[in-house]
């Protein structure tokens, strides 16, 4: 079929045609959205689930949603190994210094930009050219100590009473919070925790992998009471089927039930892996209707572009010894796997392996879900490895 109208839209974070199976998670959203607008309280969230299952594109439509409510609205995704305090600072500082924010919050709104100086003077941070052409001076004694986490929750108090006084809402979109170091997550809870304690108009919203549970349980035993923690996994059956099938009728073809049953076998759900058949099979489909045999064909064509991009790209950040560890996961099978498991296979003792499975969760390659436990953060990411690497070269 024509490829000019393919409808399919593989790619990171890219909208699909039909998103399917998520209005729960976006209608929790949207009722705390709600509520901070009208001074409540609610719960920040933060999207946990593994790659390919959508949190990029339901945290960019969080985003969209409270900025049409007349929120300050802003997405920021976390880099690895960059400082959380260098990435904040200029979205904090492009939000206090919108035209609308500086002339409605007033006193309170110069008083939040004095106090971001102070912030960044405080923690020695590199941005000299945040105070030229504004004429202020740091607040002095707020948010200045150089101590992260009582700085950054005295800047987001600041910022909360800006948005109050401008009477408006803050929403804070983050995406990859798994990056966030122990220190960093802290302050951010606590951040939120005085936010919260003042009833004050800002709201965050993160994505992250599995592991953001662990991590943040251990930087506040609090934690879980000041975050709901929404599951974006892999659709249902009928779900799946909706994206898959929607589209094409959207666009005036058909694909036969045999064909969707086969999809949803090969993909397991995951949205972009549903994405990326979906795209295949149309595109090698001969007229207007994709059959079992075109997405048969479809598969190897599909799995060549996920190896080439989705798989290839995690596994070049290995090192060697990272991923012999991945490999001798990958061959124990699908799920979660035992570290001493992993350990026996590759005939070492389970404490000399400790540092490298520390190092693959730090990349994002692999979570607990319980301890002593292992599993990979990429779904079907165990069949890449066995073609990767086969027997006898690992």
């Amino acid at each position: 079929m024509d490829p000019v109208r393919n409808p399919f839209a593989p790619g990171a974070g890219t909208p699909p045609p039909e998103l399917a199976g998520r209005q729960a998670i976006l209608d929790q959203a949207d009722v705390a959205l709600r509520r901070i607008a009208k001074d409540r309280s609610a719960k920040s969230l933060i999207l946990v689930g593994l790659r390919g299952v959508g949190k990029t594109v339901l945290l960019t439509k969080i985003h969209e949603s409270a900025a049409s409510m007349g929120y300050k609205s802003e997405l920021l995704e976390i880099r690895e190994n960059v400082a959380l305090a260098e990435q904040l600072v200029p979205v904090l500082r492009r939000l206090l210094l919108s035209v609308d924010f500086v002339q409605r919050a007033g006193d309170r709104g110069r008083r939040a930009l004095r106090t971001l100086l102070g912030f960044v003077k405080g923690l020695k941070l590199k941005f000299g050219e945040l105070d030229v052409g504004l004429g202020i001076e740091p607040e002095l004694g707020t948010a200045d100590s150089g101590d992260l986490e009582s700085d950054l929750a005295e800047l987001f108090v600041s910022v909360g009473e800006a948005a109050k006084a401008a009477d408006t809402a803050v929403c804070l979109c983050l995406d990859e919070m798994q990056y966030l170091g122990p220190v960093e997550l802290s302050a951010l809870i606590m951040a939120v925790h005085r936010l919260n304690q003042r009833v004050l108009p800002v709201l965050v919203v993160g994505a992250a992998l599995p592991q953001i549970l662990g991590i943040a349980g251990q930087a506040k035993s609090y934690a879980e009471r000041l975050f709901d923690y929404p599951r974006v996994g892999p659709l249902t059956r009928e779900h799946a089927t909706a994206a898959l099938r929607n589209p094409v009728i959207a666009e005036g073809a058909e694909i036969s039930a045999e064909a969707v049953a086969r999809t949803l076998d090969v993909t397991q759900g995951y949205p972009y892996f549903l994405q990326q058949w979906g795209h295949e099979a149309w595109n090698l489909a001969p007229d207007s209707e994709i059959d079992l045999p075109t997405v048969e064909a479809a598969s190897s064509k599909a799995v060549m572009k996920l190896d080439e991009n989705f798989f290839r790209v995690r596994f070049d950040r290995c090192t060697p010894a990272e991923k012999r560890y991945l490999r001798a996961l990958a061959d124990l099978g699908p799920g979660p796997q035992r570290s001493g498991d992993i350990a026996d296979r590759l005939g070492v003792k389970v404490t000399s392996v400790g540092p490298t499975r520390s190092k693959l969760i730090q990349k994002g390659m692999i979570y607990s879900p319980q301890h002593g436990d292992t599993e990979f953060t990429v779904p079907m990411f165990d069949g890449y490895l066995r073609r990767a690497m086969p027997d006898g070269t690992w």
